[in-house]
């Protein structure tokens, strides 16, 4: 989990490794977390599958800035 503050809020990105096929190269479904004072505000589902842990790190904090900026 990779977590930063934005805009007042915290957002985390979250890497969930897939094992959807044993013969297949390691994925990881992202998805973000929006925590505002300490609560909970809103989760995505998964936003996708991604080769690395990083790209799916990434795409949930984007998520979850977006999700920011379209509550503002």
């Amino acid at each position: 989990m990779e977590s930063e503050s934005y805009n007042g809020s915290n957002t985390s990105g979250h890497a969930i490794r897939a094992h959807a096929d044993i013969l297949q190269p390691e994925r990881y479904a992202g998805s973000g977390t929006i925590t505002k004072s300490m609560r909970f505000a809103e989760a995505s589902s998964v936003l996708g599958y991604f080769e690395s842990d990083k790209d799916a790190h990434v795409a949930g904090l984007a998520s979850a800035r977006a999700w920011i900026d379209s509550h503002e």
